[in-house]
Order: structure tokens, then C-alpha cells, then sequence
């Protein structure tokens, strides 16, 4: 945010546009990433309008108390508009009544998506440690300036259990995007899944409009940022995944 009215309110007004180099963790690919961000504020909303016309995808960014909110709406409908494939972050969970399970059905009443979540956050509210990785199974923690170190841990023994009912919920949904999985699971074989194939199905199903995958923590606590953006070098398409732009007079 670069205005002076921008810094003042603290809301994006216009569309800036920024880059960053990124490595994915898996094979330590280094890609780069245009990042456009665009205002939230409804008065603004022409500016996300020009911002999707140009975009290859989206990060989604809900608040982690309020869930999909009215102008969440209106940009989810601009984005359908022009088929930008998108992830979401469930963001604030460090704020007083954060609730991610809530927020992420909210995704479901009120934009009739299919979100898919890849995170649980590890504690809420102010308890906010860090997230936990359901395709991994381990519990991740961000610390040292920024919180640019990843610590993994062991998934803590009282969240163990609704670790692996969200990782099976999580295959149940891809079972329906992805064949190979799906007979997997039919056949009662989910232990069977590995993890490439997790993200492969995942991808395709961003690319496809058949699912979202889900992210949370909290960027003012700079907790799981690095995970959204590993997201969105592995689900989100780059320049060369996408088809031309049709023109017309």
C-alpha cells in the first residue's frame, strides 16, 4: 500500500502489483511469483474487476471470525465471471472468536463452492501456534524474525484424531475429483494414498473448478504465509497453463 491515504486508513484503495521468488520445498524449483493485490473494500471493486481480468489465479482471503462475508461474495462472483482458478486462506485466526471449521462451511453455504481443506490451524484465538499439515500429517510452527523458519513437528496427541478425520475427509472429496483415488477409496484402501498423488489431484481440481483448497493461519503473526505460498506454486496455474485470451471487437 503506497498511498498516503492507503498507509492513513490501512485498506488497499488501488491495485499494486509486486513480485517474489519463491522455492518449492519438494524439489527446490525456484519460480516467481506476480503477485496483484487488490483492494477489499466494496468501494473499490472496479479495481478487483481490472485486477481479474488479467489474472492467471486467485488467493481468496476470508476473515477467520467473520467467514465469507458480503464483499467476499461480490469478488467470488467476479472471479466465476472469469474463471480465475482460486485457493483460499482463512486468515485472523488469531482474532477473538475465530472459528475455521465455521468459516470454512461458510465457504460452502454462501458460494456454493467446494472448499477442500489441506490445514487445520494448531489452537485458535490467541492460542494460535501454527498449522497442521493434513497431507504431511505434521504440525508446523513459524518462527525466528517474521516467522520464516518452519519448524515441523509431531501432530500434538490431543489433535491427533481430528487430524485424521479432516486427512479422510480430504481424500473422500478428492475421491470424487480423481479416478485413481477413487478406487482407492471405494476399495477401503486410503492408506494407500500417497501424498504426490494428494497434490496432483488437488491441482487438477483447482485448474478444473471442481474444488478449493484451504489455507489459514495469521499473516499479521506471520503464521502459515509460507504454506499458502508453496499452495500457490503447486495448485495455481502459471502463465503457461492458461489458454489465450479471446478478444473481441
Amino acid at each position: 500500500d503506497w498511498m498516503e491515504q492507503e498507509q492513513e486508513r490501512g485498506i488497499t484503495i488501488t491495485s499494486a502489483a509486486t513480485t517474489c521468488a519463491w522455492t518449492d520445498p519438494l524439489n527446490d524449483d525456484r519460480y516467481v511469483v506476480n503477485i496483484i493485490d487488490t483492494p477489499g473494500h466494496v468501494d473499490f471493486t472496479a479495481e478487483v474487476e481490472r485486477s481479474l481480468r488479467v489474472l492467471d489465479g486467485a488467493v481468496a482471503v476470508f476473515d477467520g471470525k467473520e467467514g465469507v462475508e458480503a464483499q467476499s461474495e461480490t469478488v467470488w462472483r467476479q472471479a466465476n465471471k472469469y474463471k480465475v482458478p482460486r485457493l483460499a486462506f482463512i486468515n485472523k485466526m488469531d482474532k477473538i472468536g475465530a472459528n475455521f471449521k465455521k468459516a470454512v462451511d461458510s465457504m460452502v453455504r454462501r458460494l456454493n463452492a467446494n472448499p477442500i481443506a489441506v490445514q487445520l490451524p494448531w489452537g485458535q484465538e490467541t492460542e494460535l501456534q501454527g498449522t497442521i499439515d493434513l497431507i504431511e500429517m505434521r504440525a508446523v510452527t513459524f518462527e525466528g524474525d517474521k516467522g520464516v523458519n518452519r519448524v515441523h513437528h509431531e501432530i500434538p496427541s490431543d489433535l491427533k484424531d481430528e487430524a485424521e478425520m479432516a486427512r479422510m475427509e480430504m481424500i473422500e472429496k478428492l475421491a470424487d475429483i480423481d479416478d485413481e483415488i477413487g478406487e482407492l477409496f471405494l476399495e477401503e484402501k486410503q492408506d494407500q494414498v500417497t501424498n504426490e498423488m494428494i497434490r496432483s489431484a488437488l491441482r487438477a481440481g483447482t485448474l478444473g473448478f471442481k474444488c478449493i483448497p484451504v489455507f489459514c493461519g495469521s499473516a499479521l503473526r506471520d503464521k502459515g504465509v509460507q504454506e499458502v505460498l508453496d499452495g500457490v506454486v503447486w495448485y495455481l496455474p502459471s502463465p503457461t497453463d492458461i489458454p489465450p485470451v479471446d478478444a473481441f471487437d
